[in-house]
């Protein structure tokens, strides 16, 4: 990958309809969470770009930067069904970091193959320099899936 983007892989026994379906729920995310920062959720299901729901988070599970506790509204950029998620968030911050969260998902002989990637290529010139990015680092992306592939567990 490149300096601005992680992207890893991992196969996961379960059929890309159902992971993609735990990937477009709120509480999906929270439950397969690594970093600690994912509390809890509010929202429906997604189904389509531009739909959103709420994530509580708490930034102390990083223990980087004094935020406590706050809320973030997650923002659907790409959506195609059992293939493609993608999102950005939206929160106290202001203007939006506009760093990209996504899974590509292709089937697989094992079930799935699910492509994770974290993309800040984008976020706005004031936060470059701030020495924050990448808010999470690789090895959290690799653990997300783990859980993942453990939640979905044939």
């Amino acid at each position: 990958m490149d300096d601005e983007r992680f992207e890893v892989r991992r196969e996961v026994a379960a059929p890309p309809a159902e992971v993609f379906a735990l990937l477009c729920s709120p509480d999906g995310h929270v439950a397969i969470d690594s970093s600690g920062m994912l509390q809890s959720a509010d929202g429906a299901p997604v189904t389509a770009v531009g739909d959103t729901f709420v994530v509580h988070m708490d930034r102390e599970s990083l223990n980087d930067y004094p935020l406590g506790k706050y809320d973030v509204t997650v923002i659907i950029t790409g959506f195609e069904q059992d293939r493609l998620l993608e999102w950005t968030i939206s929160g106290q911050i202001q203007p939006p970091i506009q760093h990209l969260y996504g899974y590509r998902l292709e089937p697989s002989a094992v079930g799935t193959l699910v492509t994770s990637y974290y993309d800040w290529s984008q976020i706005d010139d004031r936060y470059r320099d701030k020495g924050i990015f990448p808010v999470i680092p690789e090895a959290a992306l690799r653990a997300t899936l783990g859980i993942l592939a453990r939640t979905l567990r044939a």
